[in-house]
Parts: structure tokens; sequence; C-alpha cells
């Protein structure tokens, strides 16, 4: 039958994996994102409305070189969570620039020119979440969690006025944190336990690697 080749619609594994199809993708444009203790106002619904786009988190190691006899081992150093961007709707009513002027005014009060005496003071949690596309009565399906952990605006562009422009005026927050996890539809992911691998595994004086 025709509809059979549909399973054929996707790369060829191997002779002995049946063919399953292409796996549907996520979309760029089904998600969401919340935000905890930001600002002064407890309720953040209104902005997490006025998001128009947010960057997942990026992760990279630094490099650590082992020179040796007639080599380099390389091996990975601490990690560090790459800075990310929220890009806002910059609404008529002033919902989403009079909360995010409440954070900034949480790091620092710009009018007495006094900072926050610690960190706890301004810091705030962030979640990101990958939907299925599901709303109303039909309540949506997480597919992706991204949590981020000790937040605070780095940077804040309000972007600017053209008179020849029909695009909507924006905010851009630039977002630093401390730490990031991930949760999967598997229930596994960056930051959650896995079998994969155990943190701290291994005695000193093993060696750095084998094959």
């Amino acid at each position: 039958m025709a509809t059979a080749s549909l399973t054929r619609m996707s790369v060829p594994v191997g002779v002995d994996t049946p063919p399953v199809g292409l796996l549907m993708p996520k979309l760029q444009y089904r998600f969401r994102v919340t935000f905890t203790n930001f600002g002064i106002d407890p309720n953040t619904g209104p902005i997490t409305q006025q998001v128009m786009e947010f960057a997942r988190p990026n992760l990279s190691f630094e490099a650590i070189d082992l020179p040796i006899y007639n080599s380099t081992v390389k091996i990975a150093g601490k990690h560090k969570w790459e800075d990310i961007t929220c890009k806002l709707r910059d609404d008529a009513s002033g919902t989403a620039s009079t909360l995010v002027a409440g954070q900034l005014q949480k790091q620092l009060d710009f009018q007495e020119q006094s900072s926050s005496t610690a960190g706890i003071n301004y810091k705030f949690n962030a979640s990101f979440e990958v939907l299925d596309g599901g709303n109303g009565t039909n309540a949506p399906t997480v597919l992706e969690t991204w949590s981020l952990y000790g937040a605070y605006l780095s940077a804040v562009n309000y972007d600017a006025a053209n008179y020849g422009s029909n695009e909507v005026m924006t905010i851009t927050m630039t977002i630093r944190y401390d730490n990031a996890e991930q949760v999967l539809a598997t229930g596994l992911g960056v930051g959650t336990t896995s079998t994969a691998s155990v943190p701290g595994q291994g005695a000193a004086g093993q060696p750095i690697s084998t094959g």
C-alpha cells in the first residue's frame, strides 16, 4: 500500500532496525516562559503573555590541556552557562515595562543610588517550557522544561522608535544565571539523575582515560 511508504520517509538506519518514519519535531513557536520572584509584583502572568522570544540555555566546558611525553591529553574543566536573551512586547499599558523596571530597581535603586546587600535580595528563577500545542479544554503537554536558578538582568535594551517601521516596540533582557536544569518527557535531561554517569565516580590515582 502507498501509506506503507510513509514509514520510509526518513534516513535508513540499518537492516536490523525496523523503519519508524520521521519523528515529530518540537516547534519553535510552542513555548511558555514563567518567572518567580521577578520584580516587585508577585503576579508575573502578564509578562509571560508578552514574551516574543526566549533563547534556550547554552553550556560550555573550559578546556584543560595536560602536556605529556609525545602528546597532550584533553580533559573537561569547569562548566559555564552562557547568558540568554528574552524579548518582550512593550505593551501600551506599560505592564511589561513596569515589571522589568521593578526587577532593575531591586538590583539597584537608581534614584537613591543604593544597591542590594546580597544577591538573594534580587535574584529570580525562570522556567521555559516547550509545549505540544494544546490549549483550552485540551491542556497543553509539556515536552521539555528548562529551569534557571539564581538569575538576574545583566542588560536591558529598550529598542528604538522608527517612523518607517511597522514592527512593535520591544524590550530585550539579557539574563545571567547560576545554574540550569533540563527535564525532558523521558524524565531525564541536563542536571537530572541519570545512570549514564555518576558524578564523582572513581578514585584518585585511576587513569584519565582507557581504550
